[in-house]
């Protein structure tokens, strides 16, 4: 019996309530960290995807009057918004409704309304497009048909061609090609035809190593190259590794007549030819904040790029049909459901365009030496510092300076340039690492060619300048500015 009873007790079941604090995301939370994230050129792109997909969303012409376009100045005569308007605090009102009973808006204008004059805006941008950049394959194919040969060796040489890297080198033996296709090609075919494809433009491509290239394209250079030859066949590595001296007495020459050569060298004579072929010019960057002088007094002004100020409202049309209780359930569903989508981007929207400008603005402010003497001005400043300041997590600062750019008079430079450590100097001096690395080179620019410093001779020196840093943190930054070591930085 008492058995019975302590088994029913553990087994009973009961009823209870509690209250416990959790932290949901949202579908609408998750956006707004998402476009939070987003560079200016994702955010036109994903903006212009909900144009297109959302009825209820359309761009609104700016007003003439508006002065509120996200500028912030920073200096003598501060003119900052309201700070709770930007505060980093949980948009709290995300999942709530849009003000559906607001009844001033502007006038309702589509943007998928053709232009006035009747023209294609999509084709006229197509029209003023670029043409693509051949690459170095169709290059050399276009040029590999007009060689005369006969069949089985057109054939072997298309297959050396889809080989070619794209800096220009073969790096598949012959042997491998021969028999990596779907009819196996004889080697000798392969070996005349890469003879031919050696005499396509660029000088030097189809070539199976450096020492090769180079003497390629050394063969289609004027006048008597016998010490460059020289030196590319037997003494390439010592000059890579500075070692004149030693190639002076191998080969009999002075150290004159061998930088002489190697200097000729270095003007005509390229170690990748294949990237003479071809666009390789860099992305262009657009910035997402810019920073500029204020026109009077010695402030800065800071505004948002274009990109970053959409001006977003919701179609009158969708509103009226989401209230209307003449149409059916499921069309106003439907209607409901593309305003709400609407409301939470707008909001992400606009929180996106806080968090950037006050982030922005307070870089400016931390490192206001930066636009007055350059990148020795940048001081130490911590994203987690920032984060304190403004009451967030270090994630969310972390999000919003992620894949962005700032103008400033001294060039654009990504939002994560400003956050940077460092250390302090036996005077108490606060100095970040990039103004170390700034003085590490001027140090290196400075010294004597012919006895260039060396790693712990940097440290020294910077030592007495009060700076403390290690021999290995000197090597660290001399990679980073591509530097060469001492070694080889001197001149004979």
């Amino acid at each position: 019996m008492e058995w019975t009873k302590s088994v029913s007790q553990f087994f009973s079941q009961s009823i209870n309530q509690q209250m416990r604090l959790e932290q949901r995301l949202t579908p609408q939370l998750i956006q707004s960290m998402a476009i939070l994230q987003k560079p200016v050129a994702d955010l036109e792109a994903y903006i212009d995807k909900a144009l297109e997909s959302n009825a209820a969303l359309e761009l609104a012409e700016p007003e003439a009057t508006s002065t509120d376009d996200g500028t912030a100045t920073i200096g003598e005569s501060d003119t900052r918004t309201d700070p709770d308007a930007n505060s980093f605090e949980r948009l709290h009102s995300l999942t709530g409704a849009y003000d559906l009973e607001s009844g001033e808006r502007a006038p309702s204008r589509s943007h998928r309304a053709g232009s006035s004059d009747g023209r294609d805006a999509k084709m006229g941008a197509m029209a003023n497009t670029a043409g693509r950049q051949i690459g170095l394959n169709e290059h050399l194919i276009t040029q590999w048909a007009l060689v005369e040969v006969d069949d089985a060796i057109r054939t072997a040489g298309d297959a050396i061609i889809d080989h070619i890297d794209s800096d220009g080198y073969l790096r598949v033996r012959l042997e491998d090609i021969a028999t990596g296709v779907r009819r196996p090609i004889p080697v000798a075919d392969l070996e005349q035809a890469i003879q031919h494809i050696q005499q396509l433009e660029p000088t030097g491509v189809g070539a199976r190593d450096v020492v090769e290239c180079l003497l390629l394209q050394l063969a289609t250079q004027p006048g008597e190259n016998t010490l460059e030859r020289l030196l590319i066949e037997r003494h390439l590595d010592d000059l890579a590794r500075n070692r004149i001296p030693i190639v002076a007495k191998a080969t009999g020459y002075s150290v004159a007549e061998i930088n002489e050569a190697m200097k000729s060298m270095r003007s005509h004579l390229c170690l990748h030819p294949g990237y003479l072929i071809g666009d390789r010019s860099v992305p262009t960057i657009r910035p997402d904040v810019v920073v500029e002088y204020a026109d009077t007094g010695d402030g800065l002004t800071v505004r948002l790029a274009r990109g970053n100020m959409p001006k977003l409202r919701i179609r009158e049309e969708l509103v009226q049909l989401a209230k209307s209780k003449d149409n059916g359930k499921e069309t106003r569903d439907f209607a409901r459901k593309h305003v709400d989508d609407a409301s939470a981007l707008i909001d992400a929207v606009k929180f996106r365009q806080g968090r950037l400008i006050e982030v922005a603005r307070m870089i400016v402010e931390q490192q206001r030496d930066f636009f007055d003497i350059g990148p020795e001005g940048l001081k130490v400043f911590r994203m987690s510092d920032l984060a304190e300041e403004l009451g967030c997590d270090p994630s969310t600062i972390s999000r919003t300076v992620a894949d962005k750019y700032m103008q400033t008079p001294r060039g654009i430079h990504p939002l994560r340039y400003f956050f940077t450590g460092g250390t302090e100097t036996q005077t108490g001096e606060s100095m970040g690492w990039d103004r170390v690395k700034t003085r590490v080179a001027e140090l290196i620019e400075a010294e004597d060619r012919k006895h260039p410093l060396n790693d712990d001779q940097v440290a020294e020196l910077l030592m007495k300048e009060g700076i403390e840093i290690s021999r290995r943190t000197v090597a660290k930054y001399r990679q980073q500015l591509d530097i060469p070591t001492a070694r080889q930085r001197r001149e004979f």
